[in-house]
């Protein structure tokens, strides 16, 4: 694989794990000796706080690319593993929509960014607000494929679709090599009916394009963000950081047959 491929990581409703899979995913395929670049594309940086970064500190961050104030290259931090980069956010990206508005192709903008870095990787990951504006329709037509991730809690199919929906929309107008990675279970918990219903479900609906791995629920996930740190350099053993490395390994075979 010479170019990288550009995952965006999105559902509309928020609380599904989408920002702990950006960057548990991200240092799990760093890990395994890829390149890989995260973008952070949520006003809130969760992502980037939780790769190491102290936001009010960053000169260049997604918000000056998208606007024109500043070039990718410049934007790009280091984190505590050497092959995992990250482009940080900042809360002005909640005004960058609107700035965007009157800029020619302004769909196509992190695309076209992301163009003269994408073979400087092996995966590029964007981390998307749980809002389906702009920024987001921005993360889906610069990228390959989607993961979906799903909260095994209950299935909001009625959520998802809202989400397909959006998918074909963007395929039919204006990325039409956009593929579904796949759909994710996260905050799964054996023990419950409701989570082996959902994953049942979802089985039922989508067939191979759920992933076989699923991520449980497991508090090592929730705590190293506050160190800045992803979960595989918190707690290498525990069962978030194993079913990350799991779904990272997934990934990689399906890509790279």
């Amino acid at each position: 694989m010479n170019m990288g491929k550009i995952i965006a990581l999105a559902n509309q409703k928020g609380g599904v794990g989408k920002t702990t899979t950006t960057i548990n995913l991200g240092a799990s395929l760093a890990t395994l000796e890829k390149k890989v670049l995260v973008v952070d594309a949520d006003p809130q940086a969760n992502t980037s706080s939780g790769l190491g970064i102290d936001v009010r500190k960053v000169d260049i961050s997604i918000y000056e690319c998208l606007i024109g104030e500043g070039k990718i290259a410049e934007a790009v931090c280091d984190t505590e593993l050497h092959t995992l980069k990250v482009i940080p956010s900042h809360i002005n990206l909640v005004g960058a929509e609107i700035e965007m508005l009157d800029m020619p192709k302004r769909e196509r903008i992190l695309r076209n960014l992301l163009h003269d870095v994408k073979d400087d990787y092996d995966y590029i990951l964007i981390d998307c607000s749980p809002s389906l504006g702009l920024i987001t329709v921005n993360a889906l037509t610069a990228a390959d494929s989607v993961v979906i991730p799903v909260q095994a809690e209950y299935l909001s199919l009625e959520g998802v679709s809202k989400l397909l929906n959006t998918i074909k929309i963007i395929k039919k107008r204006l990325n039409p090599a956009l593929d579904i990675e796949g759909f994710l279970v996260t905050m799964y918990d054996s023990r419950l009916r409701q989570s082996n219903q959902v994953y049942d479900e979802l089985k039922n609906h989508f067939r191979e394009l759920v992933f076989k791995t699923v991520i449980q629920r497991n508090v090592r996930l929730s705590e190293a963000p506050s160190y800045g740190i992803p979960t595989i350099l918190y707690d290498a053993d525990s069962t978030g950081a194993r079913n990350y490395m799991n779904l990272a390994k997934e990934l990689i075979s399906k890509n790279e047959k």
